[in-house]
This record gives structure tokens, sequence and C-alpha cells, in this order.
């Protein structure tokens, strides 16, 4: 069989595909979810949203920022993660994941992060990741510790939903730390 880069034991990442459209438009109606990310936005229209994903689908990348989709291995969708603010000069990037609610707490995210961080620190030269989790996103906290990455900074009242202000934290991992906690 095979080796495949992009795939684990519980999912494959890929390019987002433009039949993909209707996932993404349904995903607008996880408001927990949006504001675990970012923030919950405007609502968008069918148009909107296809437009969007046939336009990223046809992307031809020319930086190192990707949008990956992540689906299980018999090709269900379970969610995304794009890695943003590559920096090939020093070295460091970041990286932000989101996963359908229905298909959390399932070990997919966890796996989508190594496959990505195994990508971008053994093929692409990387040598550190930071990520920025919500202080209230106890779940995102957790999974990031698990995988081993170190609590660097905490930004204060950055984020705000629900009312009340909320800090981001700062996570880190170096290219040693992963292959140290993930056998390379």
């Amino acid at each position: 069989m095979m080796s495949d880069i992009f795939q684990g034991d519980l999912v494959r990442l890929r390019a987002i595909e433009a039949a993909s459209w209707e996932v993404f438009y349904e995903w607008n109606f996880d408001t927990d979810g949006a504001r675990q990310l970012y923030e919950i936005p405007f609502p968008s229209s069918r148009e909107r949203v296809q437009a969007w994903v046939q336009s990223t689908a046809k992307d031809d990348n020319k930086g190192e920022d990707f949008n990956f989709q992540i689906e299980r291995l018999d090709g269900e969708m379970v969610g995304t993660i794009t890695t943003h603010h590559c920096n090939p000069r020093c070295g460091t990037f970041m990286y932000g994941i989101a996963i359908l609610p229905h298909h959390r707490r399932q070990g997919y995210a966890s796996e989508a992060v190594r496959l990505v961080l195994r990508y971008y620190f053994q093929e692409r030269r990387y040598q550190k990741v930071n990520v920025e989790v919500y202080g209230f996103n106890e779940s995102s906290m957790r999974m990031h510790e698990g995988l081993g990455f170190t609590l660097e900074g905490q930004l204060r009242r950055m984020i705000y939903t629900q009312g009340k202000y909320h800090d981001i934290l700062i996570y880190g991992m170096t290219v040693e730390e992963f292959e140290a906690q993930h056998n390379g």
C-alpha cells in the first residue's frame, strides 16, 4: 500500500472542492462553532458561499497559506484546517481548525493537526508553529496541550462574544518538540 503524507488512520487532508459548497453553507448555522473560531458573522447567502468555495477550489495557491478540507477515509467531510501567516524566511506559520458539530470529539482534529505539522515541518522546512485559542475554548486548549504544544502567551481581553471579553491564548511548538512528541 502506498503511503500518503496527507492521510492518517482517521482522516485525510485534501484541497477544498467546489462540490462541498453545501456543507460550508450549512456550517453557517453553527453559531457555537463560529464563536470558538473567530466571531459569529452576518448570514451568508447560498450564492456567496458557493462563489467562495468555487473560488477557493480554483485557487492556484501561489503562497504557503492553504485551505485543507478534512475528510474521513470514507470521503465524508468533517472539517477544515487552514494554514496562514506562513513565513518561509523565518520558518514560522499558524493555522486554524474547525470540525463540523456532529464530528467533534472523535479524534479528527488532533489527527488533522498532526498531518499538517508533519507536512510543514518535514516537507516545507518550517521550524515553528503557533495557534491562537480563545480563553473560553477549553476543548481546544486540552487538544493542543495533549499534542505537546506549550502555552507561550496570553493577550488579555481581545475577543468579545456573548456580552463578555475573553483572552487569546497563544500556543506554540517547534519542529524538535514535534519530532520528540510524535516520533517524527
